[in-house]
């Protein structure tokens, strides 16, 4: 009967990794760099070298471990094929068969959005739910979508892409995928900054937000300081990103929105202008899906790639 499990979360700068019981307890984590020159040849072979020497760390055998779980940027299909991941210099192969080689054991890999929310419904925030839409809004916004208790990877491992579902057909800036009127040019961290900065220019309302830096931080705190301008801006962010859970919703019809990324430390705040929007918008039966706050943050994907090789 095997014992532990590895999950591994692939990041651009930093390997974060964890070693668990199959309880899904974490008995350690740490991280390692991500070495991303000559194509990222090096990274595969630095995760195995790691996990290899926690074993012998710990006087772990490849018998007591069930496998190594890993989420990785970048669309990965079901068979745990990555299609380019331009943040870390990889082009098309076997995550799996490549990492299994190296290590000896079993393992699994996933898009790392994907992998986060199912480490929130494992262990976080989506904790009593199989069905359930994981949104991450930071520089970007990310999602995962579990439906009966599995990831929806789609085709090409490109499923819950929802950061560049198209919300507005007025915008003249690019989207950092190409295209214009992204959620993400909206709801992400920078796209908040942005919301502001453009409506900072439009209209002279007295405002908090003239006196000092604009970020999505900022806009929040004034949001519950009572700043009538920071509400408009959260309203407009609200508005996009609750139209666009409610469209998701019309497909996966879910039993909970579980909110993260660095937007969502502002709190309840968050949730109360996307559920505004989500319930003015969306189809009569998906109104009651709740809303909640992640809470595993950073290590929501080492949970979830644990999680991948327990299933």
């Amino acid at each position: 009967m095997s014992k532990y499990c590895f999950g591994v979360d692939i990041g651009g700068t930093t390997v974060k990794m964890g070693f668990f019981n199959t309880e899904g307890e974490v008995l350690d984590k740490w991280e390692i760099p991500t070495r991303t020159e000559n194509g990222g040849e090096n990274i595969l072979p630095d995760v195995a070298k790691a996990i290899l020497a926690k074993m012998e760390e710990k006087g772990v055998s490849k018998e007591d471990v069930a496998g190594v779980g890993v989420g990785a940027p970048g669309p990965i299909d079901a068979d745990g094929v990555v299609h380019v991941a331009v943040n870390l210099g990889w082009g098309v192969f076997n995550i799996e068969e490549t990492l299994a080689k190296l290590t000896g054991m079993s393992v699994k890999a996933g898009n790392d959005a994907n992998v986060a929310a199912l480490g929130e419904m494992w262990k976080g925030g989506g904790q009593g739910h199989n069905d359930l839409v994981a949104v991450t809004l930071g520089t970007g916004v990310g999602g995962g979508i579990i439906v009966n208790g599995k990831m929806l990877t789609g085709a090409t491992g490109a499923g819950g892409e929802i950061g560049h579902i198209h919300v507005d057909d007025n915008e003249s800036e690019a989207c950092n995928c190409g295209n214009y009127g992204c959620l993400e040019q909206y709801a992400s961290a920078t796209g908040i900054t942005r919301l502001a900065n453009r409506m900072l220019a439009a209209v002279d309302t007295d405002s908090v937000l003239r006196q000092g830096e604009v970020n999505a931080k900022t806009v929040f705190d004034a949001v519950k300081a009572g700043d009538a301008l920071a509400m408009e801006i959260a309203e407009e962010f609200g508005e996009c990103l609750g139209k666009a859970l409610a469209a998701i919703a019309g497909v996966v019809n879910p039993e909970i929105f579980v909110i993260g990324g660095g937007v969502s430390k502002a709190g309840q705040v968050v949730l109360d202008y996307i559920r505004k929007y989500y319930v003015k918008y969306v189809f009569h039966g998906s109104r009651d899906a709740e809303f909640a706050l992640a809470t595993l943050g950073n290590d929501a994907g080492i949970f979830g790639a644990a999680r991948l090789v327990l299933e």
